[in-house]
């Protein structure tokens, strides 16, 4: 391999900023915040979604009414039950 050409590869915590939940891994990602983490300085990287807070790890997932959807949209824009398809090829 080529010297000078891989970013650093390196530990670092992640910390889900909505359910307070921080884990090490290992990531080229660039960064300026650290963390003191089980006795070591790391860098730190602030998300807002991890497999702590996100509705499908979580079991809080929502769903979607899509007959709901359709009724909506039909009666913001409309219907036309009897229009034909009009075409410009003569």
């Amino acid at each position: 391999m080529k010297k000078g050409i891989h970013p650093d590869y390196r530990e670092v915590v992640f910390h889900d900023l909505s359910s307070d939940y921080k884990f090490l891994t290992r990531s080229t990602v660039q960064t300026k915040d650290t963390i003191e983490y089980e006795g070591q300085t790391y860098p730190l990287v602030k998300i807002e979604v991890s497999s702590q807070s996100h509705p499908f790890y979580t079991g809080k997932n929502v769903l979607l009414d899509t007959a709901g959807r359709v009724d909506k949209f039909r009666k913001r824009y409309g219907t036309k039950e009897n229009s034909t398809p009009t075409s410009t090829a003569q």
